[in-house]
């Protein structure tokens, strides 16, 4: 009896998260005017906002030069490049530094940190920032040249303190995961940063992040020793009343590449992960003035944990039914979880389908059976980061996994229009 029940609510609550997360992950095609209103304001053509744009680089030599020039092609009239290198790193600094010499809009700041990390780079350049908004960008990142104008437009009309921006990762082709990885971003920014901006709690991007340089040196800049350090500066924010618009347009997004390999990909879920269980444990969220705020702060940050937990109940939950002995409604009961993930499934595939037509790619039939078949041995790798983070975090290890770029998203065969 008692195991009959236990499963049963398990199964319940499973099937009651996942409900709730493919409705949020919905939120931005629920209607079309919904859609609409995520996306940027056309600019007027007036500019009145100065920027200063951080770029952390680490061991980036092989795409730095590139995300400059990139950067330098703006429309914008008014804004600086600090490319923040490390007092160790020779061979990004020499290739900041050329950079600099070309324009005189880019400067070079040196991280002399001894132990280095992506929050402690940017305080560095924080008290040299001279623009009025403060954005941020990665040293492999594509940046569209008409951003900033739209970026500036939002500032202006919104009364925005905080204006996110969409990245993309964009080389879908490139592995088995690369295809779940580019999905996941394109879900997060088209829709989900939307409703968590229309509540009122939001876990900022990395990237392609702006923020009003006194609102930020009044919050202290970002967390040194967080490794999400993008997501603690959101809650942070949030909970003290600070406005949020988050736009999405497929032509403004930053493009980027996915992890070049699986243990790639298995550190930066952990550093997330783990970044993640930080900022929980920081309790800036119960802050939040509202109720319902606080139990998404605390449903969003516990995210990770309970997706590694679905991933090892489900199949056992349908093994229970198919295998052992147990009333018929128990065994319906543990198929719901069931149920909402292969509806998930579908709505993957339908949005499989939209992010090709967006950018332009060329989508194959193979591409739509690698999503369906990677799927489990994805949610192993998800949930084997989540309990490498928890691990991590028990033993006071939080030294920064750094992610490799090789530029895998900036010329590749298949990023030409279908």
């Amino acid at each position: 009896m008692f195991t009959s029940v236990f499963i049963s609510a398990v199964s319940l609550a499973l099937f009651g998260m996942a409900a709730f997360t493919l409705w949020w992950q919905m939120h931005a095609w629920r209607t079309p005017e919904v859609l609409a209103a995520t996306r940027f304001g056309q600019p007027d053509g007036a500019q009145h906002t100065s920027f200063s744009l951080l770029l952390p680089a680490r061991h980036e030599q092989a795409v730095l030069d590139h995300t400059i020039r990139r950067l330098l092609e703006s429309s914008h009239t008014d804004f600086e490049i600090i490319v923040i290198v490390g007092h160790d790193d020779p061979e990004t600094t020499e290739v900041a530094e050329r950079a600099a010499a070309r324009d005189p809009r880019v400067r070079v700041v040196v991280d002399t940190h001894e132990k280095k990390n992506k929050p402690k780079a940017m305080n560095t350049a924080l008290p040299h920032c001279r623009g009025s908004v403060v954005g941020v960008f990665d040293a492999e990142d594509q940046v569209h040249p008409e951003l900033l104008a739209h970026v500036d437009h939002a500032f202006r009309t919104t009364g925005a303190d905080v204006v996110q921006g969409g990245v993309q990762l964009i080389n879908f082709h490139s592995s088995w995961y690369s295809l779940r990885n580019c999905l996941e971003y394109f879900f997060w920014f088209r829709s989900r940063l939307h409703l968590h901006a229309q509540k009122g709690f939001i876990p900022l991007g990395g990237n392609t992040v702006f923020v009003r340089t006194d609102t930020l040196r009044e919050a202290g800049g970002w967390d040194s020793n967080c490794l999400a350090e993008d997501c603690d500066l959101g809650v942070r924010l949030s909970s003290v009343g600070k406005k949020v618009v988050v736009a999405y347009d497929s032509d403004m997004v930053t493009r980027e590449e996915t992890p070049g390999t699986l243990m790639s990909l298995l550190k930066q879920r952990t550093r997330w992960n783990q970044g993640f269980l930080q900022v929980y444990r920081k309790k800036d969220w119960k802050q939040l003035p509202g109720f319902g705020q606080r139990l998404l702060a605390r449903y969003t940050l516990m995210t990770p944990f309970l997706q590694a937990a679905s991933g090892v109940v489900i199949p056992l939950n349908v093994a229970i039914a198919l295998f052992l002995d147990v009333p018929v409604g128990i065994a319906f009961v543990t198929f719901l979880p069931a149920v909402t993930a292969l509806v998930t499934f579908v709505f993957e595939l339908v949005g499989l389908h939209d992010f090709g037509k967006q950018y332009g790619l060329r989508v194959r039939f193979v591409h739509y059976v690698k999503l369906v078949v990677g799927g489990p041995f994805y949610q192993v790798l998800l949930a084997g980061a989540a309990i490498r983070a928890v691990w991590r975090e028990q033993r006071g290890r939080n030294e920064w996994e750094l992610t490799e770029h090789t530029g895998a998203h900036l010329t590749t065969r298949e990023d030409v229009p279908a």
